[in-house]
């Protein structure tokens, strides 16, 4: 990979970390304000948070992968 492409990752990576983080803030949100009046809205909450943090940590996989590749081809 060059460095544009890992550069490209790392914004892939910045991105899914800020909606992991917004979700993750949703969930405490309604946690913290919403529980026990709104325990229906758990469900479907948890699994976008979840979705989200899987789609952080494929981000951070990849570029790390990607990172070693390159240090090995130095």
């Amino acid at each position: 990979m060059n460095e544009n492409e890992i550069k490209t990752l790392e914004k892939q990576l910045r991105r899914a970390r800020r909606i992991a983080g917004e979700q993750a803030m949703e969930l405490h949100d309604l946690v913290e304000d919403g529980l026990p009046a709104a325990y229906d809205k758990l469900p479907a909450l948890s699994a976008s948070t979840y979705a989200a943090c899987e789609e952080w940590d494929k981000a951070r996989q990849a570029l790390e992968q990607a990172q070693q590749t390159e240090e090995s081809r130095v």
